[in-house]
């Protein structure tokens, strides 16, 4: 796919899109609803920002997630739902238009080569405190979606009794990258929205897991040193 050099940002409080991740969106706002019409008569692409924390204008986080529209019903007083996939990290640069919604330049983030070795001991660090983490209950939500309340009740409706902790796991173990592990986790697992955006900014591998396992430690009460690192 090619991508443009120039792409629509919707800003959204506690909002990370995670490559290959699903993220459902209520379409409302006039402005995003525009984007929608615009981004479906052209490349189907939108970039998610979060709002950055503390500031009260509209501030995008720099680092963003890129999304293809999988998706998009529109009801008949014009809202709209759809579907994001993710698609890459992207770093925003300058703004290029305000209205009637925001696009930036941007570049896409390449997560740089590092050898098998330098991360097994990482991986299997995370895994093990998934494990923990579904045994303590945490993570109804399928891998690939971002837990939002409407979409958790959605999924709940669907899905009373949840997914086998032993099920998650095997597909963890089954996947072919680290990369792709310590965002399916941070996605499912991570209840903090800023941990996910300092996630969604970590571009190496090894230090994303090490990131990854720390907060998960965090999530279940543990100290740094409380398990292996």
């Amino acid at each position: 796919m090619i991508v443009p050099e120039e792409v629509p940002v919707m800003t959204l409080p506690e909002a990370t899109l995670f490559p290959q991740a699903l993220l459902p969106l209520y379409v409302f706002e006039p402005r995003y609803r525009a984007m929608l019409r615009d981004a479906l008569n052209t490349h189907r692409l939108v970039t998610v920002a979060m709002q950055r924390p503390g500031r009260v204008r509209e501030t995008p986080c720099t680092v963003a997630g890129l999304g293809l529209i999988r998706v998009s019903v529109k009801h008949n007083d014009g809202t709209s739902h759809m579907v994001l996939q993710g698609l890459s990290r992207v770093e925003l640069a300058e703004r290029v238009r305000a209205r009637p919604y925001r696009v930036h330049r941007m570049r896409v983030l390449q997560s740089p080569q590092v050898a098998a070795v330098a991360v097994k001991h990482a991986e299997t660090v995370v895994l093990d405190l998934t494990r923990q983490c579904l045994a303590a209950g945490a993570c109804a939500m399928p891998f690939g979606g971002t837990p939002s309340p409407s979409a958790q009740a959605a999924f709940e409706k669907l899905h009373p009794e949840g997914f086998a902790p032993e099920d998650i796991l095997h597909y963890l173990k089954c996947l072919n990258h680290p990369e792709t592990l310590a965002d399916f986790v941070s996605v499912a697992m991570l209840r903090n929205p800023l941990h996910r955006q300092a996630i969604l900014e970590t571009i190496g591998v090894e230090d994303r897991l090490r990131m990854l396992a720390r907060f998960l430690k965090e999530q279940l009460g543990q100290r740094p040193d409380d398990s292996q690192s």
